[in-house]
């Protein structure tokens, strides 16, 4: 019964339809009567431009509304009369039917006609529904894609006209929709679109989102907006303009033809992109221009905007021009693509065949036993350095490395773990445990040594020998730990190198100056990432023997950060109760190094920390005198500085008169480092004048000679005699027996680094031979005091003393600082007009002890004063000023008590000290003079000067008892113990 009734209503409803049908058809053909007046979008205009006849234009649309369902009649009864309706007499023809289209927006490049392409939809669930609906009653999709706009492209909102235009749509279309006036929904979009049809539509994962296969028909312009949500727009449907196929034209579209048949030769993947191009529309026709650049086109890889102004030009001509410039970019592109493939692919076939190679040759020693994989290959590495060390290794160690490898080979080389545990051996197997290198404790081959490498230092040489000798009786020379203090210049590292060879242990030196890092001295936690151990255990394994000796440089420089004090770490270093039992951070296994011998070196002792500065023994290193820097130049300095310029020898010499202006006038450093310097000044400036002489001639070593010298490099490599030790080394000494220490500089052996002076003597080293040979045949440069300006300039120190004659009120000093000693003038003057009755000033820069002692200085000389002058009021009637010139200079110790107050007394009694006197000391209230310090230098800074006198406190008589003859000549020396006898001295003042 229910069936019956539903075809009932069926029927019912489709005698409805056509009756409405009818009605529609009826008003039509009255409203054309009327009007008479028809599109001007219509196909059938004739030529002559009239209006197309009435009964044709009826029965055209009586062919287009058969078709037509009751609501498309609805909607065209709805439509003015000034538009055509979509279903009012609707011809095939798409471009009248699709007026409105759905927009899909294209992200990458834009659509072109006759191409298939995949387009992806997300969030737009109203235009899937849209879409999918239309499909479901069999019908074709057809929708408009335009591509997407870069940020920068992006249009401003509709004008006013495109305003107008939507506005009167929405009045003449009851489906459009009141859109606001400020917002355009396609101003991201392109005005120009392609009319695509919807091939086929896959749904995605929701109900928001599908992917769609479009193909292009043909260009579309949007005109106007007709919906936002789902976006849909008005469009007009674009030609191409009509051209004539000329020869050009021709030409063209085989050029075309020929270079995308380059493309897809040169690039497989333009080949897929072809092919698949074909299967999806069948075959392009190559006839038909357009189509061919639109197929072309979509082959290249231009940037989308360039694309889109392909699809924007709708002459063919001009089209076809842009898309063969294109193809032509893209061939070259493709070529160099080729290229650089090339390149790579040899490198990477090379590679390749090497690692092959080198696989199959690790199978095949594998496999006939050669050789075993690489974690294998690393312990038996392990495995083998170790055993000649374990035997005098200690139990912790052995047991340690013992469970290292044990646990290496249980690990992964992946592992992380398997790295850590890898460089751990590394170093435990490559320390040398136990071993020892052989001592010699030879007193006269050690004196013999440093005779060789340092001229003077009798005190310092003859405190090594003592050293040595006592080394000889115990049979060990561990237990000291030296400190050589002394200026800058003066041979300080070169002495600990010279111990070095003369016991025959191998050396090693590191700088703590600066240094902050207590890991630089004891190593870092093995949790750390870079952990490698401390400076000493790096001495142990670059020097291969446990016995080195190690030069400390620079420890009064210590820094002190936030990451330890490294002075502190030094002390279980140095401390021979500690040192046997030393345990890096890194190794956390006990290290043996009471048999290393600690050279440490300094400038000053002031900074040294006091625990530490127990821990040593020092040595001081005065400086030289002027005749020891005479004979330091001769001997070592001159010859070295002439072969370094590369002057031919007997070419330049430096006159004796000439030397001694340079030592007295430019270099009157305590050391010898700025004598060397002006001495290579020189003989630079000597080869310069050589090479503009032109009477050099250089000679490139003939072949023989070149030959002999191989030939007797052969033969002493043959020997087992290394060439650069022959000349005095040590017997018994390996040509190996140098390495290099972790801060960058030469660990050089005891034995293996020759003197200065044999250095000289050798002439020029084999490689400057080799290349060639240099003779001057003109007269010897003869550099004498007069020309030495020329050489060096201006001498800095024209004369030491201020004074010829001193004054009342002066008096010459003697100081010690960190660079040697120094001469220091007192000037004391009365300070006329002053209110301040026996008051005193001081200026030049004076330390808290130098004010002290002007305050002693000061209340004893008025006392003294009372004694021997009671009618003299001068300090009760007078204000003093005391000055110590060169202010910038700071200055401070306690020794400079007595020269104050003999400049003071000397003021007050206005009488000249004795000419040439210089004194030292410190004075206490009640008139005793007190020790000093530094007497060598001190008697050094005196001889530069010119001081005949010298005044010393009685102490100090011993001291200056254990100066060389050389340095105490001509000096007429004074020990006092009270200061009555400087007074005796100096003023020449007797109170009886």
């Amino acid at each position: 019964m229910s069936i019956c009734s539903s075809n009932a209503a069926l029927l019912q409803r489709s005698i409805g339809d056509i009756l409405r049908q009818r009605r529609t058809y009826q008003n039509s053909v009255l409203n054309t009567l009327t009007a008479r007046s028809f599109s001007s979008k219509e196909d059938d205009v004739p030529e002559d431009g009239k209006q197309p006849g009435l009964m044709s234009t009826i029965f055209g649309r009586m062919r287009g509304s058969n078709a037509k369902t009751e609501s498309q009649a609805e909607k065209s009864v709805a439509k003015s009369d000034g538009e055509p309706s979509e279903n009012a007499l609707v011809v095939s023809s798409p471009e009248r039917k699709h007026h409105k289209v759905y927009v899909v927006e294209l992200s990458r490049k834009p659509l072109f006609p006759g191409i298939y392409t995949p387009v992806m939809v997300n969030k737009n669930e109203k235009l899937i529904k849209e879409i999918m609906d239309t499909k479901k009653q069999g019908a074709q999709a057809y929708v408009g894609a335009f591509l997407r706009r870069e940020p920068k492209d992006a249009t401003k909102p509709l004008d006013s006209t495109t305003q107008t235009e939507t506005s009167a749509s929405s009045s003449l279309n009851s489906s459009t929709i009141d859109l606001d006036s400020t917002v355009d929904p396609a101003a991201q979009l392109y005005e120009i679109g392609t009319f695509s049809q919807v091939h086929t539509i896959l749904p995605g994962d929701s109900a928001d989102s599908a992917q769609l296969l479009l193909l292009g028909h043909r260009r579309i312009r949007r005109t106007a907006i007709v919906s936002a949500d789902p976006l849909r727009v008005r469009i007009e449907h674009l030609r191409d303009e009509s051209y004539s196929n000329n020869d050009i034209l021709k030409a063209t579209s085989m050029e075309i033809v020929n270079t995308m048949r380059d493309l897809l030769h040169l690039n497989p993947l333009y080949g897929e992109q072809f092919r698949t191009l074909l299967s999806l529309s069948g075959s392009i026709d190559l006839q038909d221009m357009s189509r061919l650049v639109d197929a072309a086109a979509s082959l290249t890889s231009a940037d989308d905007a360039k694309l889109q102004s392909i699809l924007e030009e709708v002459n063919v001509p001009d089209r076809a021009s842009d898309v063969l410039m294109l193809l032509k970019k893209e061939v070259e592109l493709c070529k160099l693509q080729a290229d650089i493939r090339d390149q790579v692919e040899s490198k990477i076939t090379k590679d390749q065949r090497r690692m092959l190679l080198m696989e199959q040759l690790k199978s095949i020693k594998k496999e006939l036993g050669l050789e075993r994989d690489d974690k294998s290959a690393l312990l038996q590495k392990f495995q083998e350095r170790w055993e000649p060390r374990k035997a005098l290794a200690p139990e912790d160690a052995c047991r340690v490395v013992e469970e290292e490898m044990a646990k290496l080979g249980g690990l992964e080389p992946s592992s992380p773990e398997f790295n850590v545990t890898r460089n751990y051996l590394e170093w435990l197997t490559a320390l040398p445990w136990g071993q020892h290198s052989k001592e010699i404790f030879d007193v006269a081959h050690a004196k013999q040594v440093l005779d060789e490498d340092h001229h003077g230092l009798e005190d310092v040489k003859e405190r090594i020998l003592e050293f040595i000798a006592v080394s000889r009786l115990r049979g060990s020379a561990q237990g000291k730990i030296l400190c050589l203090v002394g200026p800058p210049g003066v041979g300080k590292t070169s002495i600990g190198r010279s111990i070095a060879r003369t016991l025959h242990r191998k050396y090693y030196r590191f700088s703590v100056g600066g240094l902050y890092d207590v890991a630089e001295i004891k190593g870092h936690r093995r949790t750390y990432v870079g952990a490698m151990p401390g400076k000493i255990v790096q001495c142990l394994k670059s020097t291969g023997t446990s016995n080195p000796l190690v030069l400390i440089d620079e420890v009064d420089k210590l820094g002190r950060g936030h990451q330890g004090d490294p002075a502190s770490a030094l002390l279980e270093l140095l401390d021979p109760e500690q040192n046997s039992g030393f345990v890096d951070h890194y190794l956390d296994v006990p290290v043996d190094l009471s048999k290393v011998l600690f050279v440490c070196t300094a400038n000053t002792l002031d900074t040294i920390p006091g625990p530490l500065l127990d821990r040593m023994e020092i040595i001081r290193l005065s400086g030289y005198a002027s005749d020891e820097k005479r004979a330091i130049a001769r001997r070592y300095l001159e010859p070295t500085a002439a072969l370094e310029a590369g002057v031919p020898s007997g070419a330049a010499s430096l006159a004796d008169s000439a030397m001694e202006l340079l030592i007295n006038e430019y270099c009157r450093e305590a050391g010898v480092r700025n004598l060397k310097k002006q001495l290579e000044k020189v003989y630079r400036k000597v080869a310069l004048k050589l090479v503009k002489s032109d009477k050099l001639e250089i000679t490139p070593l003939a072949a023989q000679e070149d030959q002999k010298v191989k030939s007797e490099e052969a033969s002493a490599a043959s020997s087992g005699q290394d060439v650069s030790e022959s000349d005095g080394a040590l017997p018994n000494l390996s040509a190996g027996d140098s390495s290099t220490s972790q801060d960058g500089q030469s660990s050089e052996t005891s034995g293996s680094a020759p003197s200065v002076s044999q250095e000289a003597e050798k002439g020029p080293t084999k490689k400057s031979e080799a290349q060639q040979k240099v003779s001057y045949s003109g007269e010897p440069l003869l550099i004498d005091d007069a020309s030495l300006k020329d050489y060096c300039g201006q001498p800095p120190f024209a004369q030491d003393r201020i004074y010829v004659s001193t004054p009342p009120g002066v008096v010459m000093g003697l100081a010690w600082t960190s660079m040697g000693g120094a001469t220091l003038y007192v000037e004391a003057a009365r300070v006329h007009e002053s209110e301040a009755k026996g008051a005193m000033t001081t200026t030049g820069q004076l330390g808290d002890v130098f004010r002290e002692s002007t305050a002693i200085a000061h209340t004893f000389a008025r006392r003294f004063l009372s004694d021997v002058d009671s009618e003299n009021k001068f300090f009760s009637t007078a204000a003093v000023h005391v000055h110590v010139p060169a202010g910038s200079t700071p200055k401070d110790g306690p020794s400079a008590g007595c020269t104050i107050v003999t400049a003071l007394l000397s003021l007050a009694l206005n009488k000249p000290v004795a000419a040439d006197l210089a004194m030292t000391g410190e004075v206490t209230l009640t008139g005793r003079i007190l020790p000093i310090g530094g007497v060598k230098e001190k008697v050094l800074a005196a001889r530069r000067s010119g001081v005949k006198l010298i005044v010393f406190p009685e102490a100090n008589k011993r001291d200056y008892d254990e100066l060389s003859e050389d340095l105490r000549r001509d000096l007429t020396p004074y020990f006092v113990s009270h200061y009555e006898q400087i007074f005796k001295l100096a003023l020449q003042y007797d109170k009886n």
